[in-house]
Protein backbone atom coordinates (compact mmCIF):
# COMPACT_ATOMS: atom_id res chain seq x y z
CA UNK A 1 0.00 0.00 0.00
CA UNK A 2 1.37 3.50 -0.66
CA UNK A 3 0.46 6.92 1.47
CA UNK A 4 2.12 9.19 1.07
CA UNK A 5 1.33 11.00 4.06
CA UNK A 6 3.52 14.00 5.22
CA UNK A 7 4.44 14.57 8.65
CA UNK A 8 4.06 10.81 8.91
CA UNK A 9 5.50 9.28 12.43
CA UNK A 10 6.78 6.10 13.27
CA UNK A 11 8.22 4.80 16.34
CA UNK A 12 9.39 0.93 16.70
CA UNK A 13 10.17 -0.06 19.88
CA UNK A 14 13.10 -3.09 20.60
CA UNK A 15 11.95 -5.45 24.26
CA UNK A 16 14.63 -7.14 25.88
CA UNK A 17 18.22 -6.30 26.38
CA UNK A 18 19.80 -2.91 24.45
CA UNK A 19 15.85 -2.25 24.64
CA UNK A 20 15.06 1.13 23.31
CA UNK A 21 12.76 3.47 20.72
CA UNK A 22 13.40 4.66 17.14
CA UNK A 23 11.17 7.47 16.68
CA UNK A 24 11.08 8.64 12.67
CA UNK A 25 9.22 11.76 10.80
CA UNK A 26 8.69 11.04 7.17
CA UNK A 27 11.68 8.73 7.25
CA UNK A 28 13.98 10.56 8.69
CA UNK A 29 15.49 9.78 12.19
CA UNK A 30 14.36 11.87 14.64
CA UNK A 31 16.21 10.21 17.85
CA UNK A 32 17.00 6.49 18.55
CA UNK A 33 18.17 5.90 21.83
CA UNK A 34 18.26 3.40 24.31
CA UNK A 35 16.20 2.30 27.60
CA UNK A 36 19.44 2.26 29.53
CA UNK A 37 20.45 5.82 28.82
CA UNK A 38 17.40 6.88 30.81
CA UNK A 39 16.97 4.64 33.36
CA UNK A 40 20.50 4.40 34.08
CA UNK A 41 20.48 0.41 34.21
CA UNK A 42 22.84 -1.69 31.95
CA UNK A 43 20.63 -3.40 28.95
CA UNK A 44 17.05 -2.51 30.19
CA UNK A 45 15.00 -4.13 28.13
CA UNK A 46 11.48 -2.48 28.55
CA UNK A 47 11.26 0.74 26.60
CA UNK A 48 8.61 2.28 28.88
CA UNK A 49 11.02 5.52 29.70
CA UNK A 50 12.17 5.78 26.31
CA UNK A 51 8.04 5.29 24.67
CA UNK A 52 7.13 8.65 26.47
CA UNK A 53 9.84 10.63 25.36
CA UNK A 54 8.06 9.97 21.91
CA UNK A 55 5.71 12.86 23.14
CA UNK A 56 8.70 15.22 23.25
CA UNK A 57 7.90 15.34 19.77
CA UNK A 58 4.42 14.38 18.72
CA UNK A 59 1.25 13.55 20.52
CA UNK A 60 -0.01 10.68 18.21
CA UNK A 61 1.66 7.70 16.21
CA UNK A 62 0.93 6.64 12.51
CA UNK A 63 2.15 3.91 13.69
CA UNK A 64 4.24 2.00 16.63
CA UNK A 65 5.96 -1.28 15.73
CA UNK A 66 7.46 -4.13 17.72
CA UNK A 67 10.98 -5.61 17.22
CA UNK A 68 12.14 -8.17 19.17
CA UNK A 69 12.29 -11.85 19.20
CA UNK A 70 8.79 -13.24 20.84
CA UNK A 71 5.46 -12.19 19.92
CA UNK A 72 4.30 -8.40 21.69
CA UNK A 73 1.84 -10.45 23.48
CA UNK A 74 3.93 -12.63 25.42
CA UNK A 75 5.32 -9.47 26.74
CA UNK A 76 2.55 -9.19 29.66
CA UNK A 77 -0.12 -7.39 30.69
CA UNK A 78 -0.72 -3.97 31.78
CA UNK A 79 -4.59 -4.59 33.03
CA UNK A 80 -6.96 -6.46 33.07
CA UNK A 81 -7.89 -5.99 29.44
CA UNK A 82 -5.94 -8.79 28.19
CA UNK A 83 -3.29 -6.05 25.35
CA UNK A 84 0.21 -6.49 25.46
CA UNK A 85 2.13 -3.66 27.82
CA UNK A 86 3.22 -2.02 24.76
CA UNK A 87 0.34 -1.52 22.84
CA UNK A 88 -1.82 -0.88 26.07
CA UNK A 89 1.11 1.50 27.07
CA UNK A 90 1.06 3.56 23.80
CA UNK A 91 -3.00 3.91 24.26
CA UNK A 92 -2.99 5.32 27.61
CA UNK A 93 -0.27 8.03 26.80
CA UNK A 94 -2.65 9.21 23.46
CA UNK A 95 0.09 7.79 21.03
CA UNK A 96 -2.34 5.52 18.93
CA UNK A 97 -6.25 5.94 18.99
CA UNK A 98 -7.79 4.92 22.55
CA UNK A 99 -11.09 3.79 20.70
CA UNK A 100 -9.45 0.74 18.53
CA UNK A 101 -10.10 -2.27 19.38
CA UNK A 102 -7.57 -3.67 21.91
CA UNK A 103 -6.50 -6.57 20.66
CA UNK A 104 -6.06 -5.94 16.59
CA UNK A 105 -5.00 -2.00 16.74
CA UNK A 106 -4.53 -1.27 12.74
CA UNK A 107 -1.53 1.14 14.51
CA UNK A 108 0.45 -1.85 15.98
CA UNK A 109 2.79 -3.31 13.84
CA UNK A 110 3.77 -6.56 15.12
CA UNK A 111 7.49 -7.82 13.31
CA UNK A 112 8.54 -9.93 16.36
CA UNK A 113 8.55 -12.75 13.53
CA UNK A 114 11.74 -11.11 11.83
CA UNK A 115 13.67 -9.98 13.94
CA UNK A 116 17.12 -10.91 12.02
CA UNK A 117 15.55 -9.09 9.08
CA UNK A 118 15.46 -6.04 11.00
CA UNK A 119 19.02 -6.20 11.63
CA UNK A 120 19.40 -6.83 8.12
CA UNK A 121 17.10 -3.39 7.45
CA UNK A 122 19.07 -1.19 9.80
CA UNK A 123 22.43 -2.36 7.90
CA UNK A 124 21.15 -2.24 4.48
CA UNK A 125 19.08 1.18 4.66
CA UNK A 126 22.20 3.09 6.23
CA UNK A 127 24.54 1.39 4.20
CA UNK A 128 24.35 3.57 1.39
CA UNK A 129 24.27 0.81 -0.98
CA UNK A 130 21.25 0.46 -3.76
CA UNK A 131 21.31 -3.35 -3.22
CA UNK A 132 22.96 -5.78 -1.21
CA UNK A 133 23.12 -9.07 0.58
CA UNK A 134 23.04 -8.96 4.10
CA UNK A 135 24.60 -11.55 6.66
CA UNK A 136 23.09 -11.46 10.51
CA UNK A 137 25.20 -13.17 13.25
CA UNK A 138 23.31 -13.72 16.17
CA UNK A 139 22.59 -15.28 19.67
CA UNK A 140 19.22 -16.00 19.34
CA UNK A 141 16.98 -14.08 16.68
CA UNK A 142 13.18 -14.94 16.24
CA UNK A 143 11.12 -17.78 18.10
CA UNK A 144 10.12 -20.01 15.93
CA UNK A 145 7.85 -23.00 16.71
CA UNK A 146 8.69 -25.63 14.02
CA UNK A 147 6.92 -28.98 12.85
CA UNK A 148 9.40 -30.72 10.11
CA UNK A 149 8.61 -34.65 9.15
CA UNK A 150 5.94 -34.55 11.78
CA UNK A 151 8.18 -33.19 14.46
CA UNK A 152 7.58 -30.42 16.31
CA UNK A 153 10.78 -28.61 17.66
CA UNK A 154 11.21 -25.28 19.27
CA UNK A 155 14.18 -23.04 17.51
CA UNK A 156 15.57 -19.65 17.38
CA UNK A 157 17.77 -17.81 14.65
CA UNK A 158 21.08 -18.09 14.73
CA UNK A 159 22.48 -16.97 11.32
CA UNK A 160 20.74 -15.60 8.19
CA UNK A 161 21.29 -14.47 4.88
CA UNK A 162 19.01 -12.26 3.13
CA UNK A 163 18.69 -10.29 -0.31
CA UNK A 164 18.16 -6.58 0.14
CA UNK A 165 16.44 -4.14 -2.61
CA UNK A 166 14.67 -1.31 -2.23
CA UNK A 167 11.56 -0.26 -1.08
CA UNK A 168 11.87 -3.03 1.66
CA UNK A 169 12.48 -6.55 0.44
CA UNK A 170 14.10 -8.31 2.35
CA UNK A 171 13.94 -12.45 0.95
CA UNK A 172 15.72 -15.09 2.96
CA UNK A 173 18.13 -16.86 1.31
CA UNK A 174 19.69 -19.37 4.11
CA UNK A 175 18.92 -19.77 7.63
CA UNK A 176 20.05 -21.07 10.82
CA UNK A 177 18.27 -22.48 13.36
CA UNK A 178 19.05 -23.65 16.54
CA UNK A 179 16.97 -25.98 18.53
CA UNK A 180 16.97 -26.97 22.13
CA UNK A 181 15.49 -31.00 20.82
CA UNK A 182 18.55 -33.35 20.34
CA UNK A 183 19.10 -33.55 16.71
CA UNK A 184 22.16 -33.83 15.04
CA UNK A 185 21.27 -31.54 12.20
CA UNK A 186 20.01 -31.35 8.76
CA UNK A 187 20.08 -29.42 5.86
CA UNK A 188 16.82 -28.99 4.20
CA UNK A 189 17.55 -27.29 0.44
CA UNK A 190 13.93 -25.93 0.09
CA UNK A 191 12.76 -24.76 3.74
CA UNK A 192 9.29 -22.90 3.25
CA UNK A 193 9.62 -19.33 3.77
CA UNK A 194 6.07 -18.62 5.29
CA UNK A 195 7.32 -18.16 8.43
CA UNK A 196 8.78 -14.53 7.38
CA UNK A 197 5.91 -13.98 5.66
CA UNK A 198 7.72 -14.93 2.23
CA UNK A 199 6.23 -17.52 -0.58
CA UNK A 200 10.01 -18.23 -1.27
CA UNK A 201 11.86 -21.12 -0.28
CA UNK A 202 15.58 -21.03 0.97
CA UNK A 203 18.27 -23.48 2.43
CA UNK A 204 17.87 -24.05 6.26
CA UNK A 205 19.89 -26.12 8.95
CA UNK A 206 18.19 -27.35 11.73
CA UNK A 207 20.14 -28.71 14.92
CA UNK A 208 21.39 -29.03 18.51
CA UNK A 209 24.44 -27.67 18.15
CA UNK A 210 25.59 -23.72 18.90
CA UNK A 211 25.71 -21.20 16.40
CA UNK A 212 28.74 -18.83 15.89
CA UNK A 213 27.47 -16.75 18.87
CA UNK A 214 26.52 -18.96 21.06
CA UNK A 215 30.08 -20.60 21.02
CA UNK A 216 31.58 -16.84 21.73
CA UNK A 217 28.89 -16.70 24.58
CA UNK A 218 30.08 -19.91 25.96
CA UNK A 219 33.85 -19.29 26.36
CA UNK A 220 32.41 -15.82 27.70
CA UNK A 221 31.07 -17.19 30.32
CA UNK A 222 33.65 -19.65 30.72
CA UNK A 223 36.10 -17.01 31.15
CA UNK A 224 34.28 -15.70 34.24
CA UNK A 225 31.44 -13.16 32.06
CA UNK A 226 28.24 -12.76 31.34
CA UNK A 227 27.39 -13.82 28.08
CA UNK A 228 26.38 -10.59 26.99
CA UNK A 229 30.11 -9.39 28.26
CA UNK A 230 31.77 -10.84 24.29
CA UNK A 231 33.54 -7.78 24.50
CA UNK A 232 35.54 -9.15 27.10
CA UNK A 233 36.55 -12.32 25.52
CA UNK A 234 37.54 -10.20 22.14
CA UNK A 235 39.87 -7.97 24.71
CA UNK A 236 41.39 -11.46 26.29
CA UNK A 237 42.30 -12.88 23.09
CA UNK A 238 45.79 -11.26 22.12
CA UNK A 239 46.82 -12.73 25.56
CA UNK A 240 46.20 -16.30 24.18
CA UNK A 241 48.14 -18.45 21.66
CA UNK A 242 47.34 -21.55 19.67
CA UNK A 243 47.21 -25.02 21.59
CA UNK A 244 46.51 -28.19 20.20
CA UNK A 245 45.28 -29.48 23.73
CA UNK A 246 42.12 -27.60 22.59
CA UNK A 247 39.72 -29.36 20.29
CA UNK A 248 38.18 -27.20 17.46
CA UNK A 249 35.24 -25.40 18.41
CA UNK A 250 34.02 -26.18 14.74
CA UNK A 251 33.59 -29.62 12.45
CA UNK A 252 33.75 -29.03 8.86
CA UNK A 253 34.21 -31.87 7.35
CA UNK A 254 30.93 -33.29 7.19
CA UNK A 255 28.21 -32.33 4.88
CA UNK A 256 26.56 -30.05 7.93
CA UNK A 257 28.89 -27.57 9.36
CA UNK A 258 28.53 -26.92 12.89
CA UNK A 259 30.22 -26.01 16.43
CA UNK A 260 31.99 -29.02 18.12
CA UNK A 261 28.55 -30.27 20.71
CA UNK A 262 31.25 -32.63 22.65
CA UNK A 263 33.06 -29.20 23.63
CA UNK A 264 29.74 -26.68 23.54
CA UNK A 265 26.74 -27.45 24.38
CA UNK A 266 24.12 -24.51 23.72
CA UNK A 267 21.24 -23.41 26.02
CA UNK A 268 18.89 -21.77 23.49
CA UNK A 269 17.61 -18.99 23.53
CA UNK A 270 19.85 -17.92 26.00
CA UNK A 271 23.56 -18.49 26.85
CA UNK A 272 25.69 -21.98 26.19
CA UNK A 273 28.21 -23.90 28.00
CA UNK A 274 31.98 -24.99 27.92
CA UNK A 275 31.50 -29.21 28.47
CA UNK A 276 35.47 -28.80 30.13
CA UNK A 277 35.17 -31.77 32.22
CA UNK A 278 35.86 -34.01 29.10
CA UNK A 279 39.03 -32.21 28.27
CA UNK A 280 41.90 -32.33 30.59
CA UNK A 281 43.84 -28.70 30.10
CA UNK A 282 40.61 -27.31 30.21
CA UNK A 283 39.47 -28.51 33.97
CA UNK A 284 38.78 -26.09 36.26
CA UNK A 285 41.27 -24.04 38.23
CA UNK A 286 41.21 -22.32 41.33
CA UNK A 287 42.14 -18.49 40.54
CA UNK A 288 40.51 -15.44 41.83
CA UNK A 289 40.59 -14.36 38.30
CA UNK A 290 40.09 -16.80 35.25
CA UNK A 291 41.72 -14.40 32.87
CA UNK A 292 45.02 -15.33 34.46
CA UNK A 293 44.84 -18.55 33.85
CA UNK A 294 46.03 -19.68 30.28
CA UNK A 295 43.57 -22.14 29.62
CA UNK A 296 40.91 -19.65 29.36
CA UNK A 297 43.44 -17.20 27.40
CA UNK A 298 43.83 -20.15 25.00
CA UNK A 299 40.36 -20.61 24.64
CA UNK A 300 39.69 -17.11 23.95
CA UNK A 301 42.11 -17.01 21.33
CA UNK A 302 40.65 -20.16 19.51
CA UNK A 303 37.34 -18.69 20.08
CA UNK A 304 38.30 -15.26 18.26
CA UNK A 305 40.29 -17.03 15.48
CA UNK A 306 38.02 -19.86 14.90
CA UNK A 307 34.71 -17.86 15.08
CA UNK A 308 35.75 -14.61 12.45
CA UNK A 309 36.91 -17.34 10.02
CA UNK A 310 33.07 -19.08 10.62
CA UNK A 311 31.79 -15.61 9.64
CA UNK A 312 34.46 -14.98 6.84
CA UNK A 313 33.03 -18.03 5.35
CA UNK A 314 29.21 -17.08 5.85
CA UNK A 315 30.07 -13.97 4.05
CA UNK A 316 31.50 -15.50 0.98
CA UNK A 317 28.44 -18.12 0.98
CA UNK A 318 26.03 -15.28 0.72
CA UNK A 319 28.11 -13.49 -2.35
CA UNK A 320 28.04 -17.15 -4.21
CA UNK A 321 24.44 -17.44 -3.54
CA UNK A 322 23.23 -13.98 -4.33
CA UNK A 323 25.34 -13.07 -6.93
CA UNK A 324 25.83 -9.66 -5.21
CA UNK A 325 28.73 -8.09 -4.49
CA UNK A 326 28.04 -5.17 -1.68
CA UNK A 327 27.57 -7.12 1.59
CA UNK A 328 26.18 -5.86 4.79
CA UNK A 329 27.09 -6.98 7.97
CA UNK A 330 24.79 -7.34 11.03
CA UNK A 331 23.83 -8.49 14.74
CA UNK A 332 25.81 -8.68 17.42
CA UNK A 333 28.77 -10.63 15.98
CA UNK A 334 29.25 -6.94 14.02
CA UNK A 335 30.51 -5.29 16.74
CA UNK A 336 33.68 -7.61 16.66
CA UNK A 337 36.23 -5.16 15.64
CA UNK A 338 38.84 -7.46 15.86
CA UNK A 339 36.78 -9.87 12.97
CA UNK A 340 35.85 -6.74 11.23
CA UNK A 341 39.25 -6.08 10.06
CA UNK A 342 40.22 -9.62 9.93
CA UNK A 343 37.61 -9.92 6.75
CA UNK A 344 38.81 -7.05 4.75
CA UNK A 345 41.79 -8.62 2.93
CA UNK A 346 40.07 -11.28 2.56
CA UNK A 347 37.32 -9.78 0.59
CA UNK A 348 39.33 -6.97 -1.23
CA UNK A 349 41.14 -9.20 -3.22
CA UNK A 350 37.51 -10.77 -4.49
CA UNK A 351 36.06 -7.56 -5.16
CA UNK A 352 33.70 -7.39 -1.87
CA UNK A 353 32.65 -4.36 -0.64
CA UNK A 354 31.51 -4.93 2.76
CA UNK A 355 29.73 -2.36 5.06
CA UNK A 356 29.47 -3.87 8.60
CA UNK A 357 26.48 -1.84 11.17
CA UNK A 358 27.88 0.46 14.26
CA UNK A 359 24.18 -0.25 16.06
CA UNK A 360 24.72 -4.07 15.36
CA UNK A 361 23.25 -4.92 18.54
CA UNK A 362 19.76 -5.09 19.69
CA UNK A 363 18.81 -1.36 19.41
CA UNK A 364 19.47 -1.34 15.68
CA UNK A 365 16.77 -3.35 14.52
CA UNK A 366 14.29 -0.04 16.01
CA UNK A 367 15.73 1.71 13.11
CA UNK A 368 15.51 -1.12 10.93
CA UNK A 369 11.80 -1.65 11.79
CA UNK A 370 11.07 1.83 11.45
CA UNK A 371 12.68 2.30 8.09
CA UNK A 372 10.94 -0.79 6.54
CA UNK A 373 7.75 0.32 7.69
CA UNK A 374 7.89 3.50 6.52
CA UNK A 375 9.23 2.48 3.10
CA UNK A 376 6.81 -0.50 3.27
CA UNK A 377 3.35 2.08 3.36
CA UNK A 378 4.88 4.61 1.16
CA UNK A 379 6.48 2.40 -1.47
CA UNK A 380 9.12 4.52 -1.81
CA UNK A 381 12.17 3.26 -3.50
CA UNK A 382 14.43 6.42 -3.02
CA UNK A 383 18.12 5.83 -2.13
CA UNK A 384 19.13 6.49 1.54
CA UNK A 385 22.72 8.19 1.24
CA UNK A 386 25.15 6.63 3.38
CA UNK A 387 25.49 8.69 6.42
CA UNK A 388 27.73 7.81 9.61
CA UNK A 389 25.57 10.10 11.91
CA UNK A 390 25.64 8.24 15.19
CA UNK A 391 24.16 11.06 16.71
CA UNK A 392 21.11 10.31 17.23
CA UNK A 393 20.05 11.00 20.62
CA UNK A 394 17.95 13.48 22.44
CA UNK A 395 18.34 16.99 20.81
CA UNK A 396 19.10 19.26 23.96
CA UNK A 397 21.10 22.55 24.64
CA UNK A 398 22.20 23.53 28.11
CA UNK A 399 21.83 27.19 28.77
CA UNK A 400 24.40 28.91 31.47
CA UNK A 401 21.87 29.06 33.83
CA UNK A 402 21.10 24.74 33.79
CA UNK A 403 24.85 24.26 33.88
CA UNK A 404 25.17 26.55 37.06
CA UNK A 405 22.71 24.81 39.16
CA UNK A 406 23.30 21.24 37.95
CA UNK A 407 27.27 22.21 39.23
CA UNK A 408 25.79 23.66 42.24
CA UNK A 409 24.12 19.99 42.83
CA UNK A 410 27.42 18.40 42.98
CA UNK A 411 29.11 21.44 44.71
CA UNK A 412 31.22 21.76 41.55
CA UNK A 413 33.52 24.39 40.20
CA UNK A 414 32.78 26.01 36.72
CA UNK A 415 34.42 28.41 34.72
CA UNK A 416 35.16 29.51 31.31
CA UNK A 417 37.69 27.03 28.94
CA UNK A 418 39.41 26.50 25.55
CA UNK A 419 40.61 23.89 23.69
CA UNK A 420 44.46 24.97 24.63
CA UNK A 421 43.69 24.52 28.94
CA UNK A 422 42.30 21.02 28.02
CA UNK A 423 45.20 20.05 25.81
CA UNK A 424 46.95 21.23 28.94
CA UNK A 425 45.40 18.93 31.81
CA UNK A 426 46.22 16.28 29.23
CA UNK A 427 49.44 16.58 28.74
CA UNK A 428 50.27 16.92 32.37
CA UNK A 429 48.16 13.08 32.94
CA UNK A 430 44.82 14.49 33.26
CA UNK A 431 41.44 12.24 32.22
CA UNK A 432 39.03 14.94 30.91
CA UNK A 433 35.38 14.23 29.94
CA UNK A 434 33.23 15.66 27.48
CA UNK A 435 30.08 16.35 27.29
CA UNK A 436 28.37 18.15 23.82
CA UNK A 437 25.17 17.45 21.55
CA UNK A 438 23.36 14.43 21.33
CA UNK A 439 24.16 11.21 22.38
CA UNK A 440 25.95 8.16 20.46
CA UNK A 441 23.22 5.35 19.54
CA UNK A 442 24.78 2.57 19.91
CA UNK A 443 27.66 0.82 21.78
CA UNK A 444 30.57 3.28 20.90
CA UNK A 445 31.48 6.70 22.24
CA UNK A 446 32.47 9.36 19.41
CA UNK A 447 33.56 12.36 20.78
CA UNK A 448 29.80 13.51 22.28
CA UNK A 449 30.01 11.43 25.92
CA UNK A 450 33.43 10.49 25.54
CA UNK A 451 36.60 10.12 28.46
CA UNK A 452 40.02 11.77 26.64
CA UNK A 453 43.65 11.07 27.85
CA UNK A 454 47.20 11.51 26.53
CA UNK A 455 48.02 8.54 24.39
CA UNK A 456 51.46 8.81 24.83
CA UNK A 457 51.78 7.59 28.59
CA UNK A 458 53.33 4.41 28.53
CA UNK A 459 51.50 3.57 31.40
CA UNK A 460 47.75 5.03 30.12
CA UNK A 461 45.88 1.98 29.90
CA UNK A 462 46.61 0.79 32.98
CA UNK A 463 45.60 3.96 34.54
CA UNK A 464 42.00 4.86 33.49
CA UNK A 465 41.30 1.23 33.55
CA UNK A 466 41.70 1.79 37.10
CA UNK A 467 39.65 4.43 37.29
CA UNK A 468 37.07 3.26 35.19
CA UNK A 469 36.57 -0.03 37.46
CA UNK A 470 37.56 -2.08 33.94
CA UNK A 471 39.86 -5.49 33.85
CA UNK A 472 43.71 -5.10 33.31
CA UNK A 473 43.22 -6.63 29.39
CA UNK A 474 40.58 -4.20 28.03
CA UNK A 475 42.22 -2.12 25.38
CA UNK A 476 40.94 1.80 24.43
CA UNK A 477 40.27 2.83 21.70
CA UNK A 478 42.01 6.52 19.39
CA UNK A 479 40.08 8.78 17.53
CA UNK A 480 42.53 10.27 14.86
CA UNK A 481 42.50 13.14 12.46
CA UNK A 482 41.17 11.55 9.28
CA UNK A 483 44.21 13.15 7.18
CA UNK A 484 46.69 11.48 9.14
CA UNK A 485 45.28 8.17 9.87
CA UNK A 486 46.46 6.47 7.08
CA UNK A 487 50.05 7.82 7.75
CA UNK A 488 49.66 6.20 11.20
CA UNK A 489 47.69 3.50 10.71
CA UNK A 490 46.77 0.42 7.44
CA UNK A 491 43.13 0.20 6.74
CA UNK A 492 43.37 -1.91 4.79
CA UNK A 493 41.84 -0.23 1.69
CA UNK A 494 39.39 2.03 3.59
CA UNK A 495 39.22 5.70 3.56
CA UNK A 496 37.74 6.16 6.74
CA UNK A 497 36.70 4.09 9.96
CA UNK A 498 34.16 7.09 11.43
CA UNK A 499 32.26 4.68 13.70
CA UNK A 500 35.25 2.48 15.55
CA UNK A 501 34.58 -0.67 14.04
CA UNK A 502 38.21 -1.64 13.01
CA UNK A 503 40.98 -3.16 15.09
CA UNK A 504 43.81 -1.76 12.86
CA UNK A 505 47.37 -2.45 12.58
CA UNK A 506 49.51 -0.09 13.69
CA UNK A 507 52.33 1.21 10.47
CA UNK A 508 55.75 0.97 11.57
CA UNK A 509 57.10 2.86 14.50
CA UNK A 510 53.50 4.10 16.12
CA UNK A 511 52.71 1.74 18.72
CA UNK A 512 56.14 3.33 20.48
CA UNK A 513 54.62 6.79 20.29
CA UNK A 514 50.89 5.92 21.41
CA UNK A 515 51.14 3.21 24.03
CA UNK A 516 47.99 3.98 25.94
CA UNK A 517 45.94 2.89 22.72
CA UNK A 518 47.77 -0.11 21.45
CA UNK A 519 46.69 -3.41 22.43
CA UNK A 520 48.84 -6.36 23.48
CA UNK A 521 48.55 -7.57 19.68
CA UNK A 522 49.96 -4.12 18.10
CA UNK A 523 46.25 -3.15 17.29
CA UNK A 524 44.48 -0.33 17.68
CA UNK A 525 40.36 0.51 17.73
CA UNK A 526 40.24 3.71 15.63
CA UNK A 527 37.84 6.40 15.04
CA UNK A 528 38.60 8.21 11.37
CA UNK A 529 37.28 12.16 12.61
CA UNK A 530 36.43 15.02 9.67
CA UNK A 531 35.59 18.91 11.08
CA UNK A 532 32.10 18.11 9.52
CA UNK A 533 31.21 15.32 11.41
CA UNK A 534 32.17 16.23 14.82
CA UNK A 535 33.88 20.20 14.55
CA UNK A 536 34.34 20.46 17.97
CA UNK A 537 36.01 16.83 18.91
CA UNK A 538 37.63 17.86 15.79
CA UNK A 539 39.32 21.51 16.70
CA UNK A 540 40.18 19.55 20.12
CA UNK A 541 42.29 16.81 18.41
CA UNK A 542 43.59 19.26 15.74
CA UNK A 543 44.55 21.75 18.99
CA UNK A 544 46.64 18.25 20.60
CA UNK A 545 48.37 17.90 17.07
CA UNK A 546 49.63 21.12 17.41
CA UNK A 547 50.88 21.04 20.48
CA UNK A 548 52.15 17.29 20.33
CA UNK A 549 52.55 16.46 16.96
CA UNK A 550 50.25 13.44 17.89
CA UNK A 551 47.19 13.47 15.83
CA UNK A 552 45.46 11.09 18.26
CA UNK A 553 43.55 11.36 21.62
CA UNK A 554 42.99 8.60 23.50
CA UNK A 555 38.96 7.82 23.73
CA UNK A 556 37.05 5.76 25.87
CA UNK A 557 33.56 5.84 26.39
CA UNK A 558 31.81 8.17 29.25
CA UNK A 559 31.02 5.34 32.02
CA UNK A 560 32.44 3.13 34.75
CA UNK A 561 32.63 -0.08 34.61
CA UNK A 562 29.14 -1.63 34.78
CA UNK A 563 27.24 1.46 34.02
CA UNK A 564 25.50 3.23 31.23
CA UNK A 565 26.88 5.96 28.98
CA UNK A 566 26.11 9.29 30.09
CA UNK A 567 22.85 10.71 28.72
CA UNK A 568 22.38 13.71 30.84
CA UNK A 569 24.63 16.34 32.08
CA UNK A 570 23.38 15.07 35.59
CA UNK A 571 25.07 11.94 34.57
CA UNK A 572 28.00 13.23 33.67
CA UNK A 573 28.67 14.79 36.99
CA UNK A 574 27.33 11.83 39.06
CA UNK A 575 30.02 9.76 37.12
CA UNK A 576 32.74 12.18 38.09
CA UNK A 577 31.61 12.64 42.00
CA UNK A 578 31.57 8.61 42.00
CA UNK A 579 35.24 8.32 40.32
CA UNK A 580 39.06 9.95 40.72
CA UNK A 581 38.04 11.77 37.20
CA UNK A 582 38.11 15.52 37.94
CA UNK A 583 37.81 17.50 35.25
CA UNK A 584 34.67 17.78 32.42
CA UNK A 585 34.39 19.67 29.22
CA UNK A 586 32.05 21.36 27.70
CA UNK A 587 33.17 22.53 24.32
CA UNK A 588 29.98 24.07 22.94
CA UNK A 589 29.43 26.19 26.22
CA UNK A 590 33.38 26.64 26.44
CA UNK A 591 32.98 25.64 30.23
CA UNK A 592 35.15 23.45 32.42
CA UNK A 593 34.01 21.77 35.44
CA UNK A 594 35.51 20.40 38.28
CA UNK A 595 34.55 18.30 40.84
CA UNK A 596 35.72 19.23 43.95
CA UNK A 597 34.49 16.65 46.26
CA UNK A 598 34.67 13.07 44.92
CA UNK A 599 33.60 10.14 46.40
Amino acid sequence: MSENKKNMWIAAITRGHNGGVCLLKDGEIVFSIEEERITRQKYDGGPLATMMRILDYTPKLDYLVIAHTTPKETAGKIDFSGEDMYTGFARKLGLIDRKQNRFTHPQVIDLSHVHHKLHAACAFYRSGFEDAVAVVVDGAGTFLELSYQGEALTGWEVESIFDCAYPASFTTLYKHIGIKEPRPGEIIKNFSGDRYDEKTTHECRIGDHAGIVKVYEAITEYCGFTAIEAGKTMGLFPYGKPNDKIPKLFDNTGTYDSSNRNLIIPRYPNGAIVNYNLFEYLTDANSQDLTELQNRRDLAYACQTQTQEQVLQLILKAVEISGKTHVVLSGGYGLNCVANYFYLDKLNEKGIKLYVEPISNDAGTAIGAAMMIHRSVNNESSIIEFTDNLYLGFEKIYSNDEIEITCAMFDAELKDSDNTEIVDLLRNKNIVAVFQGRSENGPRALGNRSILFDPTFQDGKDFVNAVKHREYFRPFAGTILKEHAHEWFDLRGMEESPSMMYAVNCKPGVAEKIPSVIHVDGTCRIQTVTEKQNKHFYDLISEFYKATGTPILFNTSFNLGGDPLVETLHDALDTLARSEIEYLYLPENGKLIRILNQA
